[in-house]
């Protein structure tokens, strides 16, 4: 494992653990040598993170739409930046440059970014891992809701496995460093 992508907000979220958190993962990259790939901005939550790596001395990869490099205020001074014409090609890029793919706080966004990769990962396009931090239990109710997906038959329970899911930034990037990828997709 090289490089993950991280989904989170443009916004800092009502607590101030979400900006702190967002940082203590940009450091936690960077202490196990990680590459950090993400929405490009300068702002929230998406923000800190990127500048704590930076600031750790590690390498950050932006990728953002035209039309939000203004509205997100594109961060110019990333290691890398990629401006691409839309939603559809950011994902793509983002994905074909991360080797793992993790979800903090942040809005119907963030969600429609990591569940993409995780619908891809539950049809075998891809064998990386997909985590949730799951900072002051923001995601307990979205884990419930999988559950109640698996309790009606919408869901298989072996694709809930596929989530990395954890509280602690240490403690869920050893969990990717882990990560074996080594599932069998079953119809």
């Amino acid at each position: 494992m090289k490089t993950v992508a991280v989904y989170c907000g443009s916004s800092t979220g009502v607590d101030p653990i979400y900006m702190q958190e967002a940082k203590r993962l940009g450091e936690v990259l960077v202490e196990n040598g990680l590459d950090l790939v993400y929405g490009g901005a300068t702002v929230g939550c998406m923000g800190a993170v990127a500048d704590a790596v930076m600031e750790a001395g590690g390498k950050v990869i932006g990728v953002i739409p035209e039309k939000l490099r203004n509205v997100e205020i594109a961060h110019h001074e990333l290691t890398e930046l990629h401006v691409t014409k839309d939603m559809h090609e950011r994902k793509s890029l983002m994905a074909e440059y991360a080797d793992g793919f993790i979800a903090m706080p942040g809005g119907a966004g963030t969600l429609e970014e990591w569940f993409e990769v995780f619908t891809w990962a539950q049809l075998g396009y891809h064998l990386k891992p997909c985590a949730l931090l799951n900072i002051n239990d923001y995601y307990s109710p979205l884990l419930a809701l999988l559950d109640h997906m698996i309790e009606q038959g919408f869901m298989k329970p072996a694709y809930k496995d596929l989530i990395v899911f954890e509280h602690d930034p240490v403690l869920l990037i050893n969990q990717l460093k882990d990560y074996k990828g080594d599932y069998i997709h079953k119809w």
